[in-house]
């Protein structure tokens, strides 16, 4: 497909995206850069948060690590599920009730500041590494597809990105993103409807035939019974309850979408159908793997292989979307992963800024001309920041999505047992202690994981946030105060 065809249907899209934007930021108080004035459709809400979650990692990581990894990240969707119920009828009555702008506003009235510092801090590295991991792969796919053909550095290309973002959700932020979440939700998932059909239609099966092949395939193998596997089923579900409390529960970016709903039962009703359609949809893109590689199979394709695995799975899907699908499914994909990398990075940046904003710099008690500034020098910091992290992993290769998954197992691990043991206990902890606890913990579950894979074989697998959190745990156990204590201080 020609380059500047794909060029002309970004800038077609990025258009569009101008226009919501300049409908929606009518009428915008100084709020609703992050709270969006809380009008906004649960159903809406719900629909763009799909999007928002999948992002260009899911888009193109899971149908390719099928290879590998056959069907086991379903085990982890089953643990999802699990974790957006706790979300609904836990977290979100705790923000709602509170009225938080910022959730981690949340630890400071059940422990202290210091502690609602720390669980803000390890949020903003959370974030900028999970958002800027997937906004390379995004990235990449346009690298190849558009920019290499103009010697277009792929530098500049992040750096292009990053602009069009700040000039669609400069104004309006948050109010902005619940619309177009919208949109690219509906790019991304029309993405992989139409390439579902393009390769049924090639492999020349009925639709019966196609889930029968599926269904039958080698590839599908859902449960992982071996203990020492870091596919483990155990493992995995328990892990998917805890990520999805940690990266959807836990996290400003999520949670600031949710909290524009206009009330707690429309925040929960928008979670709730978020995750059914969410894991339905996770489905289908396991399915497309297996579909994949039936393709390249029949078509006799090369794929890189090394020691007996599949390696650089994230280039499948694009490779045979842009090289082999025709230009219709081809033009779906441009569409799709640039909905993707646009997602994963605007709310991202919004939600970063709005917590550094209210965490750190106290930007409620300042005037309207002190916010717009503070605000704006907020943005273009972490924009840069998401850039150096960009750059510093831009060689990477294997599936970026279990690299996303490892990483927030040590960064939201200490975030994940601060808010447990402050919904599940009355323990009042040693407030100074915590940010020692929450930096010290993640280093011992590495070291940990280290010496059980060299010493036993037993990987961890993303288990590392439960071992991360539990860590955490008996930490501020050891160091709370006891009643005297905390009666006298109070």
């Amino acid at each position: 497909m020609s380059a500047t065809i794909i060029l002309l249907i970004i800038a077609g899209y990025f258009g569009v995206l101008m226009l919501i934007s300049h409908i929606v930021s009518k009428n915008t108080s100084e709020d609703s850069y992050y709270t969006g004035d809380r009008k906004s459709p649960w159903q809406i809400v719900a629909f763009g948060m799909i999007g928002a979650v999948l992002s260009g990692v899911t888009f193109v990581s899971i149908p390719g690590m099928v290879g590998n990894n056959y069907f086991y990240y379903l085990q982890f969707v089953f643990g999802n599920v699990v974790g957006y119920v706790f979300i609904t009828y836990v977290l979100v009555p705790i923000y709602y009730d509170l009225k938080l702008v910022s959730i981690y506003s949340y630890l400071e009235t059940r422990f202290g500041m210091k502690t609602y510092k720390t669980g803000s801090m390890f949020f903003l590295i959370s974030q900028s590494f999970g958002a800027a991991l997937r906004l390379m792969l995004a990235a990449k796919i346009l690298q190849y597809a558009v920019f290499d053909a103009f010697n277009i550095p792929f530098y500049v290309t992040v750096i292009l990105i990053l602009v069009l973002i700040w000039l669609y959700t400069n104004k309006s932020g948050i109010k902005t993103i619940v619309w177009t979440d919208t949109l690219q939700t509906f790019f991304l998932l029309s993405a992989v409807g139409i390439s579902i059909y393009v390769v049924n239609s090639s492999l020349d099966m009925s639709v019966s035939e196609t889930i029968t092949s599926v269904t039958n395939h080698e590839y599908f193998k859902v449960f992982d019974w071996d203990f020492n596997s870091g596919n483990n089923f155990y493992k995995q579900f328990i892990s998917g309850v805890l990520i999805a409390v940690a990266m959807v529960g836990l996290d400003q970016n999520m949670m600031q979408k949710t909290l524009t709903c206009k009330s707690k039962g429309e925040a929960q009703k928008n979670i709730l159908t978020f995750s059914i359609f969410l894991a339905v949809t996770q489905f289908l893109f396991l399915g497309l793997g297996v579909m994949l590689y039936l393709y390249a199979e029949k078509f006799g394709l090369q794929l890189d292989i090394e020691n007996g695995k599949f390696i650089n799975t994230d280039n499948l899907f694009p490779m045979l979307s842009l090289n082999h699908f025709g230009i219709f499914a081809g033009v779906s994909f441009i569409l799709g992963i640039t909905a993707a990398s646009f997602s994963s990075a605007d709310s991202a940046l919004t939600a970063l800024t709005t917590s550094f904003t209210h965490d750190f710099l106290n930007i409620k008690s300042k005037n309207a001309k002190k916010k717009l500034q503070l605000k704006n020098r907020t943005l273009f910091g972490f924009s840069a920041f998401l850039f150096l992290i960009i750059m510093a992993f831009s060689e990477s290769k294997g599936d970026v999505i279990s690299t996303i998954f490892k990483v927030a197992g040590y960064t939201y691990g200490p975030l994940l047992g601060l808010y447990l043991l402050g919904i599940f206990t009355k323990i009042k902890v040693y407030d100074a202690a915590v940010p020692y606890i929450c930096i010290a913990m993640p280093l011992v579950t590495y070291f940990l994981n280290y010496f059980f894979i060299n010493w036993y074989n037993f990987d961890f697998g993303f288990m590392n946030i439960f071992v991360n959190a539990f860590l955490t745990i008996v930490c501020l156990i050891l160091v709370k105060k006891k009643p005297h204590q905390f009666e006298t201080s109070s």
